[in-house]
């Protein structure tokens, strides 16, 4: 996980996480140009995977140009050009995280073209769905895009970042809805068992925000932790954090836990 410190890790692996899963995304900046997203994909394809292995975690990543630079049609497409050379690595699951940020014009196209380019090299897809008043309008229309292609198998497509507004859209349409685990903002641990509670745990998975601003690797065991003091058992638990995931990445044969 670039964003990330060697302590992170070190917590994970304490915490019995077996492997990490890591979509491109924003740098916290925007890149200049398609140089700077191939240094990237390099960079977690080849090192981070190196850096999770000293801790005994198998690191596993997406590839893409993440909604936030694609307004640029320009450079998101001279970095989609750029993607088949780095789909074949061991460790690459997918396309993602794709999606939408404002809900644009240019943004919906760089989504289609990239779900395309997932349909031409039969990859699965991870989503970025917009925040706070932007949420409901992207998802709609993400789902849209990619209800609207005929080649695309909902099975294989994770819709993240959902919400109590926004899952239903998701999960009815056959889609994985992602529940993106933040300590404070979007959806804390408490949050996301309620939604379990309102929306069932089949095809849904959470997973630890660990980006650049505040956030928590641990954010799974704690709602882990959360399912236990409200008297789940070890065997839903056990469904929720680790059998989901490892079920829809699965379904690439590059996925083995070691």
């Amino acid at each position: 996980m670039v964003s990330r410190t060697t302590d992170d890790y070190m917590a994970l692996a304490c915490a019995g996480c077996k492997a990490v899963n890591e979509p491109a995304f924003w740098a916290g900046f925007d890149r200049a140009s398609s140089q700077g997203f191939y240094d990237y994909f390099r960079q977690i394809t080849e090192y981070e995977p190196k850096r999770a292995a000293k801790f005994c975690i198998d690191h596993y990543c997406w590839l893409c140009i993440n909604p936030k630079e694609s307004e640029d049609v320009g450079l998101a497409r001279e970095v989609i050009s750029i993607i088949p050379d780095f789909i074949d690595c061991d460790n690459v699951l997918g396309i993602g995280e794709i999606g939408l940020n404002k809900n644009t014009r240019n943004e919906l196209q760089i989504l289609e073209e990239h779900i395309q380019l997932a349909v031409d090299h039969d990859q699965m897809i991870l989503v970025h769905t917009p925040h706070l008043e932007d949420k409901l309008k992207g998802t709609k229309l993400i789902v849209d895009a990619l209800s609207n292609h005929s080649s695309v198998d909902p099975s294989k497509v994770i819709i993240d970042h959902v919400e109590e507004h926004t899952a239903p859209l998701v999960i009815d349409k056959g889609f994985w809805a992602g529940m993106t685990l933040y300590p404070e903002s979007k959806v804390t641990p408490n949050r996301a068992v309620d939604m379990l509670e309102l929306y069932g745990h089949e095809r849904v998975w959470m997973n630890s925000a660990c980006d650049w601003g505040v956030s928590d690797p641990l954010s799974v065991p704690k709602a882990a932790l959360e399912m236990k003091r409200r008297g789940y058992d070890d065997s839903f638990i056990d469904k929720v954090v680790y059998l989901n995931p490892a079920q829809f990445m699965g379904q690439n044969p590059k996925f083995k836990l070691s």
